[in-house]
């Protein structure tokens, strides 16, 4: 599975240049709530069965959730649905706070 640092992942979203791929944040609305990375969409994981014909099997996807656990179980199911771009966030919207943005709410 490929996975993506929160400092890789801050320096493709600011480059202009590519098209941008789509943040797929898996959490609870709840944990949305308190905070996500600008940009993303929620569909929380058990959602995703029954919504992933939603999802766009070309775009470049990068899967987010709190640590990095839940998104890699959602990266591991998108690639058995055929899906061939998708990308974990390492260490999830903890590491994005702790290495990107500290300002960001963290639970």
């Amino acid at each position: 599975m490929h996975q993506v640092t929160p400092v890789q992942l801050a320096e493709r979203l600011a480059e202009s240049e590519q098209g941008l791929p789509l943040l797929l944040d898996v959490r609870e609305p709840w944990e949305f709530e308190i905070c996500h990375i600008d940009g993303s969409v929620l569909m929380p994981m058990a959602s995703v069965p029954a919504r992933v014909g939603e999802l766009d099997r070309d775009r470049e996807t990068i899967v987010v959730c709190h640590h990095g656990g839940r998104s890699a179980q959602v990266c591991v199911f998108l690639q058995r649905q055929g899906f061939s771009n998708v990308i974990n966030l390492a260490g999830g919207v903890a590491g994005w706070a702790a290495q990107v943005d500290p300002r960001m709410p963290q639970y």
